[in-house]
């Protein structure tokens, strides 16, 4: 059945499945009324069945005394709220409703800076077949100019080590099949894989573009987002090691070569000058091979001892549903009718 949007008059479909919208919020007091009242009225045409997961990344503000009043008699049905107890990073924050999703379809998206309105056309694509939709905003928030050559260094160097460019092809806003779902809960950490692996994985994949201006520009800090990253190459792709293994046979034959050179030398050369510059030459090249081995050495060492002393990525701290679920209501009128059904067959 036709249904109009009631934003811009054009018509949609109202699909017969159970979809799960999962978005992350922090501090957001005062617009998460307008966010959340704005996303059910949405999802109540697009879908017949649906829930809204509201996962509160440690807000300081009131933001969970608002989301308990939200899902109360008097709030908003089909809300799924998770609040965090220490704050972690977008990704592991996402993960949390991912995992707790019980949708046919899962979409992911920041409410403050993607466009609920763009969801119908993602979900038509994936009732298209697709198993992954990608959906990117091509109009970019302001950041810093660290920041955007931070992102752009990072995106070039993930494109060649990890095959794919986050930004472009793996964007944040999607829709995912629960089959995808699925396939991520088997990895050992799917709050990492999550971003890159439907992006690399032998799904049926569709991206589309967009462009609408945010509602609030987040200011990304870029020591958290440089600490993100380095997690992610170093959790994501064998190629960091690959590089280290490489350095380190680079250094093991540069020094066998410059030891035949020494031993050329003193057999065929009789006025040999004191080699203090090949010697200091020598030396800060092996060091600083040794350094860059560190380095990245470091990296893998540190995200092993985040995954063996930091304990569970993320804790929920209180969980609570909304009063009203749409779904309860249809299945309590099916059995209702099952019963007169069977009391008219004398059953």
């Amino acid at each position: 059945m036709m249904q109009p949007t009631g934003k811009n008059g054009v018509e949609i479909l109202t699909y017969p499945i159970f979809l799960s919208v999962v978005m992350v919020l922090r501090n957001s007091q005062d617009a998460l009324e307008q966010i959340l009242a704005e996303a059910c009225q949405l999802l109540g045409r697009i879908a017949s069945d649906y829930e809204l997961i509201i996962v509160d990344n440690a807000s300081d503000d009131s933001s969970v005394a608002a989301l308990k009043r939200l899902t109360g008699e008097a709030g908003l049905p089909n809300l799924q709220v998770y609040a965090l107890t220490k704050q972690v990073d977008t990704d592991t924050a996402l993960w949390v409703g991912l995992e707790n999703a019980l949708g046919d379809f899962v979409a992911v998206l920041d409410p403050l800076t993607d466009s609920l309105d763009f969801l119908p056309k993602i979900l038509e694509k994936a009732l298209d077949g697709a198993d992954v939709v990608f959906a990117k905003n091509e109009h970019r928030t302001p950041q810093t100019f660290p920041y955007r050559i931070a992102e752009t260094t990072f995106n070039w160097i993930y494109r060649h080590l990890g095959g794919v460019h986050l930004g472009n092809e793996a964007p944040q806003y999607r829709v995912l099949s629960k089959k995808v779902i699925n396939f991520i809960v088997r990895h050992p950490r799917p709050s990492v894989t999550y971003r890159h692996l439907p992006a690399t994985g032998g799904f049926t994949k569709a991206k589309l573009c967009y462009k609408a201006s945010a509602k609030a520009i987040q200011k990304k800090r870029l020591p958290d987002s440089i600490n993100k990253g380095m997690q992610l190459l170093v959790s994501t792709t064998r190629t960091p090691m690959r590089l280290v293994t490489s350095l380190s046979l680079f250094g093991a034959v540069a020094n066998l070569i410059y030891s035949a050179y020494v031993v050329f030398i003193a057999i065929f050369k009789t006025d040999v000058a004191p080699g203090w510059v090949s010697f200091s030459l020598q030396q800060s090249g092996m060091f600083f091979l040794i350094s860059l081995v560190l380095l990245v050495l470091g990296e893998y060492i540190l995200n092993m001892a985040s995954l063996s002393n930091e304990g569970p990525a993320y804790h929920v701290a209180q969980e609570f549903t909304s009063a009203k679920l749409t779904r309860h209501e249809k299945l309590n009128i099916t059995e209702s009718q099952a019963k007169v059904f069977s009391a008219e067959n004398g059953q």
